[in-house]
């Protein structure tokens, strides 16, 4: 019989599946952000053909705001966590502008008050963010590259 040896195993999740897990929640929040910019941008051209199309619930106001709300924890979340790892701010030059976008185009100007205003700023809003995300997924991976981070130098370019 061998004697008992304390469990290799932890409680924590490894930390290679919460990067592939961070990776991919950039991946979707970017996709989702830049899809929601392009939503918001034809909007006003494809209204009357999204009921035809089965898609009406796209222009709902209650869609809308709980995508805003989404995106945006997703998009906190991500960057926080980006940032833990390279510690580089530039993701949040382009997240905190684009998040003060989105909601003052989703709820400030809503579309029934101001639909040009609304297709405008949540367009731009949503583009930003999308582009915050992209900018968190090069700094992590220039980082888990051994970019030059944790040096006060990074080489992600965006």
């Amino acid at each position: 019989m061998q004697p008992d040896r304390p469990s290799t195993h932890t409680a924590e999740t490894p930390s290679h599946v919460r990067s592939a897990f961070a990776h991919f929640a950039d991946r979707l929040g970017a996709t989702a952000s830049f899809l929601c910019a392009v939503h918001c941008a034809a909007l006003p051209f494809v209204l009357a053909l999204l009921p035809a199309l089965g898609l009406g619930f796209l222009a709902d106001h209650g869609f809308e705001h709980g995508f805003i709300v989404c995106a945006s924890l997703l998009a906190l979340a991500t960057m926080v966590y980006g940032y833990r790892r390279h510690r580089v701010r530039r993701a949040f030059i382009f997240l905190l502008p684009g998040l003060a976008l989105l909601w003052a185009g989703g709820f400030v100007f809503d579309a029934q008050v101001g639909f040009g205003w609304h297709a405008l700023l949540v367009a731009l809003g949503g583009s930003s963010v999308a582009l915050a995300h992209l900018t968190n997924l090069r700094l992590v991976h220039g980082h888990e590259k051994g970019g030059c981070c944790e040096h006060g130098h990074d080489h992600a370019i965006v």
